[in-house]
Parts: C-alpha cells; structure tokens; sequence
C-alpha cells in the first residue's frame, strides 16, 4: 500500500492556513505541500505572492488522469462525510455548500496549476524526497500521517517525519492527530515523539483554529533543536 492509494481529495490556501496556523512569516518562505494530492495550495499561493511545490505520487499520473479522476473521488469523499455526518463539525465553513465549493475551486486550480506549472509538482512520495537536505523552510503534510494509521505504522510514520525534516530547514507541520473515520488518538503517538527526540528533533503539539472532523483541532511541529 502507498501514498497514492489514497482517496484524492482538494483543499484551499484558506484552509490549509487555518489548518496549520500559517501567518505572512511562514509564507515569505519555500513551502513544501508534502503528499498534496489535489490541493489547490500550491496554485493559491503562487498567485497571493508565495513560493510553494508540492509532492505526491499521485503526479507521476499526469494532469489528464488526474483530472478525470478528481471529481470521482470529490463525490467519494463527500459521500463519506454525509454517512457520518456526527462526526463533523461545520463552524469554520458555516455550511456544507460552501465546504464543497471550496473543495470543488480547490481542485479546479489544482489542475489548472498542474497543466500550466508541471515543474511545482514532484512525482514523489514518502519516505523518500527527491529535494536536497535543509532545501526549503517549511513542510506541511496535511492528512496522511496519522490520519491513515490503519495502513501506514509506526516506524513509516517515522521515517516519513525524519525525511521530511532532512529536507527543511524550518518546521514540519502535520495535521490532524487523529485516524480518519473514527477521529481517536493515535496510539503510538507518545512512543513515535520519544523516537524522533532521541533523533535529535524537537515535537510539540499545538491547537489550530480548524475543525472540521470532530475533535481534529491540533498539529505536531517537528523541528532540529537549536
């Protein structure tokens, strides 16, 4: 099973900075969208003045494939969100109308951006990077890790946050900190942390102003100590 098994969903610039508190510090940087799927960050923040590349093996595809397959998998995951429903919450985007809207505009540039800009998307998946050490100042990896802990283990989660940090010299942002589905803690969490500081890097979880899956409200920061 790999990264590009994954169901292909689309998010915005709008919530990828809520997801991961970026404020116009975190953006005057090289932003890498680690396992961006169809997200429509990259493409958004290129045109608000940021500089930002993504990687995914789901590139490797090509803007045609991915094109078609989007809205299917829009549909998909929309679907699951309305079978449980209970599971989350609508506050940050105050109705499920615009939350699709969002999704659907996210994905349009997505692959708009694709097409026009190839060279910003990395056919690449973790835990390998084709980037050079210390190459950009922040990571971002937005529901992969954590999220899909019946597929991915312990020690893939490890070697996916040592690589990711191998190629930043800033932070590593990972969001959410709960499995897809049922919304409950990862359980090797405490153990996965104590494993990346006896490597040397300093973790810390921290509370976001975004929830959409109910109790999905924090991030890991993962950066080299001082």
């Amino acid at each position: 099973m790999s990264s590009a098994d994954v169901l292909m969903t689309s998010r915005s610039f709008a919530e990828y900075r809520a997801m991961f508190a970026l404020d116009d510090h975190d953006l005057g940087g090289v932003i890498l969208d680690c396992g961006g799927g169809a997200s429509g960050f990259v493409a958004e923040a290129a045109a608000a003045g940021a500089r930002a590349l993504a990687a995914d093996p789901l590139y490797a595809r090509g803007a045609a494939v991915l094109a078609e397959r989007l809205p299917l998998d829009l549909e998909q995951a929309a679907a699951m969100i309305t079978a449980n429903a209970d599971r989350f919450v609508w506050e940050w985007y105050g109705s499920a109308r615009r939350h699709r809207e969002m999704r659907l505009n996210a994905g349009s540039a997505f692959v708009a951006d694709l097409r026009r800009r190839p060279g910003s998307y990395l056919a690449a998946g973790l835990p390998y990077l084709p980037l050079a050490d210390r190459s950009v100042d922040l990571v971002l990896c937005s529901h992969l890790l954590f999220t899909w802990t019946g597929r991915f283990g312990q020690e893939w989660h490890r070697a996916a946050i040592a690589e990711m940090s191998r190629v930043c010299r800033g932070e590593v942002r990972i969001f959410p900190l709960v499995r897809m589905g049922d919304a409950e803690p990862v359980a090797f969490l405490d153990a996965l942390r104590a494993d990346l500081r006896a490597e040397g890097l300093v973790c810390e979880v921290r509370e976001v102003p975004y929830e959409f899956q109910r109790g999905a409200n924090r991030m890991l920061t993962v950066g080299r100590r001082p």
